[in-house]
């Protein structure tokens, strides 16, 4: 798809990434509230991504900054020397931005380009200001489940694209990451473009990218919603799509249920301030991973279905009981 892109690094694990899980913005975040986190859903889900990553022993907090309202910062070292080394299983997260960023970016038109205007310029600088405080929140989350985490910014790690493909990705670094045992955390994020200078590169793209690189198991979406339904799903007689195959030629269709009227679009809508596409961005590219093998489960965030689905225990056929969409290749 992206004939320009170069790939610094090529993913010789000696374990298997087992998921990379994209956070949705809309999930983890108040999507109609400036820069506000959705705390309850980021702990639940932070401690999902633990029971999944490790399924046993105790949980020592890894987060010993100190907290807003809070006079001590809580570190025992004693836990540590005590604890045995734990085998988990090798996650990556890559998270979307929510009420983090999009208003920056809309406002300014960075995903339009153009740094050589100051407005654009300012936007690129506010964007990434945004995008990192968040970063940094779910990281800590993460940490404060005995997650060994550590925040990566594309931006800063050497991703580009061209003309808003992308065209370079330094992936030693996330690789170098992996192999010490930590889990990165990736964000959507405002890059250099080649050709139109700046551009906004979300985590939608940057989890296809990754999937093509390590090679994981299987990638789950986890939204504010149940999965992929036919039209909004706050629209009457919105229908939940339990199964989309995809076809060697990229194109999907839908499996599972069959469709009243078969000739029927499936319709969606994108927020004004998305920069980045919404949902149909993200079932282009979550049939490009169903493409290369990979199984893609999209669930709704902080519920029993999307612990299930980060534990693995869907694939094969999908329980009736499972509430959420899976994109599988045709073979």
């Amino acid at each position: 798809m992206e004939a320009s892109n170069q790939t610094k690094h090529q993913h010789n694990p000696t374990k298997p990434i087992r998921c990379i899980v994209k956070l949705g913005g809309a999930a983890i975040t108040c999507k109609n509230e400036l820069e506000q986190i959705n705390g309850q859903n980021l702990e639940v889900v932070c401690s999902q991504l633990r029971q999944s990553m490790i399924p046993s022993g105790k949980v020592v907090g890894m987060d010993w900054s100190k907290r807003p309202g809070i006079s001590d910062v809580s570190c025992n070292v004693h836990e540590f020397e005590d604890q045995l080394s734990v085998d988990s299983h090798k996650f990556v997260v890559v998270h979307g931005a929510g009420s983090f960023g999009h208003f920056q970016a809309s406002k300014s038109g960075v995903h339009k380009g153009g740094l050589d205007q100051p407005l654009v310029k300012a936007g690129f600088v506010a964007t990434r200001i945004s995008v990192t405080t968040l970063n940094l929140e779910i990281v800590r989350a993460l940490a404060r489940e005995g997650i060994p985490s550590v925040g990566m910014s594309p931006f800063s790690c050497g991703w580009s694209t061209s003309g808003r493909n992308i065209a370079s990705t330094d992936l030693s670094v996330v690789d170098n990451a992996i192999k010490s045992g930590f889990v990165p955390v990736l964000h959507g994020d405002a890059v250099h473009d080649n050709l139109q200078g700046c551009t906004i590169l979300s985590g939608d793209v940057i989890i296809r990218q990754l999937a093509a690189d390590l090679k994981p198991e299987y990638v789950v979406f986890l939204t504010d919603v149940s999965g992929v339904y036919d039209r909004p799903p706050t629209e009457l007689n919105a229908v939940l799509l339990r199964e989309i195959a995809v076809a060697e030629d990229g194109s999907w269709s839908v499996m599972k249920p069959v469709l009243q009227d078969i000739n029927k679009q499936v319709d969606f809508t994108v927020a004004a301030h998305d920069t980045t596409g919404g949902m149909e961005a993200k079932i282009s590219e979550a049939a490009m991973i169903a493409k290369l093998g990979i199984d893609v489960y999209i669930v709704q965030a902080a519920t029993s279905h999307s612990l299930r689905a980060l534990r693995g225990e869907l694939r094969g056929n999908i329980p009736d009981d499972w509430l959420g969409t899976v994109i599988r290749f045709l073979k």
